[in-house]
């Protein structure tokens, strides 16, 4: 499963997933600068992205305790997600997101 994610600078990145595992994992398996400071435990919202629009209705809302930390940053719109709560399955392959700079590594 391939996702694609646009940076803050407009640079576009595509990394490899393996099935099952989180967005949030394959970026940073993938060399993507993402924070993720929690590991994945929905503890922080430091793997911020918003899902493009044509992939809304595929990915979901955030569930409440996601959206509770979404609340929390100054970047969060509708199309706001964490990544680690979003499992690369085969509907999602080719998934276009946008990571949100209060999830870029300084």
């Amino acid at each position: 499963m391939v996702v694609n994610v646009s940076l803050p600078n407009g640079q576009v990145m595509s990394v490899e997933s393996k099935a099952g595992q989180s967005v949030m994992a394959a970026l940073r398996d993938g060399g993507v600068p993402i924070r993720a400071e929690c590991g994945g435990a929905m503890a922080c919202a430091t793997c911020h992205i918003h899902i493009l629009q044509e992939w809304l209705d595929r990915v979901g809302p955030p569930g409440d305790e996601e959206a509770d930390l979404l609340d929390d940053s100054d970047y969060a719109t509708a199309a706001s997600r964490l990544a680690c709560q979003i499992d690369c399955v085969a509907p999602l392959d080719g998934l276009n997101v946008a990571l949100q700079l209060d999830a870029l590594e300084d």
